[in-house]
């Protein structure tokens, strides 16, 4: 999506950038892992096709994507490949009078994970879609099996509305409302959106 191409959030965390042609190397060695190619419902792509995704999440205006950076190792190397650890999705589609978007979250490097910059980055992505982006339903659908991922989803305020047994997921629903909304803003205390030049 353009209109994030110029963004990054700042947390206390991590950090949120664009995915640049610099981040699909390492991307794409991620995604050769079968774990999280179950654990996102993803089939395995060529470098090649992987450059081409880049593009699509760049210019495509109904996806939008921020590659999540450890803050700690990039303020400590400047290096933003060594800092990577996953990325945060956002799929848009107008459902009636909602403008609805699904979400995804992964923490691709295990060293990262459940170390609350999963959560933060889920926060900060679920608060740029509201308030950049004006969505109004959020939607994860989440393996069974990934039980962190449900809880997670699950403390923060979605609820249960589906089940696929052939696919295996479970489907998460979030409506915005203004009490769930300041509940968020709380959340995302240390939220700080900038543009990169």
């Amino acid at each position: 999506m353009k209109q994030n191409s110029k963004t990054k959030i700042i947390g206390k965390k991590v950090i949120l950038v664009p995915y640049k042609k610099i981040h699909v190397e390492k991307y794409h060695r991620w995604m050769q892992n079968e774990e999280l190619l179950e654990l996102t419902a993803s089939e395995p792509l060529t470098l090649e096709q992987e450059y081409e995704m880049q593009i699509s999440w760049l210019e495509d205006e109904d996806k939008c994507t921020f590659i999540v950076l450890d803050k700690s190792i990039l303020d400590h190397t400047g290096d933003e490949i060594a800092s990577m650890i996953g990325d945060v999705n956002l799929y848009l589609n107008n459902d009636g009078c909602d403008k609805e978007a699904e979400i995804e979250v992964m923490i691709a490097d295990i060293k990262h994970r459940s170390m609350g910059k999963g959560k933060e980055s889920l926060l900060f992505m679920l608060r740029y879609g509201i308030d950049t982006l004006g969505i109004t339903k959020f939607v994860a659908k989440i393996k069974m099996k990934n039980e962190k991922s449900l809880n997670l989803f699950k403390n923060i305020g979605f609820i249960q509305t589906g089940e696929s047994i052939f696919f295996q997921e479970i489907e998460l629903t979030c409506h915005v409302t203004n009490n769930w909304k300041k509940g968020l803003n709380e959340q995302t205390d240390a939220y700080q959106i900038e543009e990169i030049k």
